[in-house]
């Protein structure tokens, strides 16, 4: 790693996926510059329903599977980050529809979210964490990368013609 990088490493044990991992990579890299991070590395591994379920009972002691766990390293230095971050694709299509909105979104508004956790962000359990401002900052955050996203593929097909 050198002196300044924000280095980020996705893999996906789940095969294809609907945000792609350069994708994903992107949405973290933009968090962790918006939030101030300068240096570091993260991982973000997209698991299979099982794999997420046995983190989940092994380190937060809850059953079966859940979208996202986040494991905060600890830095050497101000600015700087480490950590793991783990998605369950299955679990994210499933909230994607319940919720009405396109899988690829649900997947990076988890990369924001893991993102925001391994960097200290916190939230509440149950009505409130809607409403929380770690909430509220990875909607901003999922908003700019959402547009971001668009406007490259406007630019893009704007190419192709």
């Amino acid at each position: 790693m050198t002196a300044n990088a924000l280095e980020v490493d996705v893999s996906a044990e789940t095969g294809r996926l609907p945000l792609g991992r350069a994708r994903a990579a992107g949405v973290a890299r933009a968090v962790l510059s918006a939030e101030g991070a300068r240096r570091g590395s993260l991982s973000i591994a997209f698991v299979s329903n099982r794999r997420i379920a046995a983190l989940n009972r092994r380190h937060l002691g809850h059953a079966g599977p859940t979208d996202v766990i986040s494991f905060p390293l600890a830095s050497a230095a101000p600015g700087e980050v480490q950590g793991d971050i783990y998605i369950a694709p299955d679990v994210a299509r499933e909230n994607a529809r319940r919720h009405g909105v396109p899988v690829r979104e649900e997947l990076a508004r988890l990369v924001v979210h893991g993102t925001l956790h391994v960097l200290g962000h916190d939230h509440p359990q149950g009505p409130a964490r809607e409403s929380s401002p770690m909430w509220r900052r990875q909607e901003a955050l999922l908003g700019r990368a959402l547009a971001a996203a668009g406007a490259r593929r406007a630019a893009a097909r704007g190419r192709t013609r």
